[in-house]
């Protein structure tokens, strides 16, 4: 069995706008401790999380999308998520979480939202 994968690929912006965390693989339990390394120490004003290609998102993917939001939200950063599946879309509604964490349809609406 395969092992189980994230790629995070940050996408600097120069011109004001938020920068780009593009996500490919399963944000899950295996997978959330590296996750969290990876993108706590960004310290860019925003961030946009592009979760088009999170092919599987569970509660502890979740789990780690609301303690980098509060993080960001501390360190008055701002946050969003764009792109999701219609799964990860469905854990985020059942999570109660989108009146929480600012989710767009494109990282475009996104970046032009912050």
């Amino acid at each position: 069995m395969q092992p189980v994968q994230l790629n995070v690929q940050m996408q600097e912006s120069g011109n004001g706008t938020p920068s780009v965390a593009k996500l490919d693989g399963k944000l899950v339990l295996e997978t959330v401790n590296e996750f969290l390394k990876t993108m706590r120490p960004q310290a860019s004003s925003g961030l946009v999380m592009d979760m088009s290609g999170v092919s599987f998102l569970d509660s502890a993917g979740v789990g780690a999308l609301v303690q980098l939001f509060v993080h960001r939200r501390n360190q008055g950063q701002k946050f969003a998520l764009a792109a999701l599946t219609s799964q990860g879309m469905a854990v985020m509604q059942v999570a109660g979480l989108l009146k929480l964490i600012p989710v767009f349809p494109s990282v475009t609406e996104a970046q032009q939202a912050n």
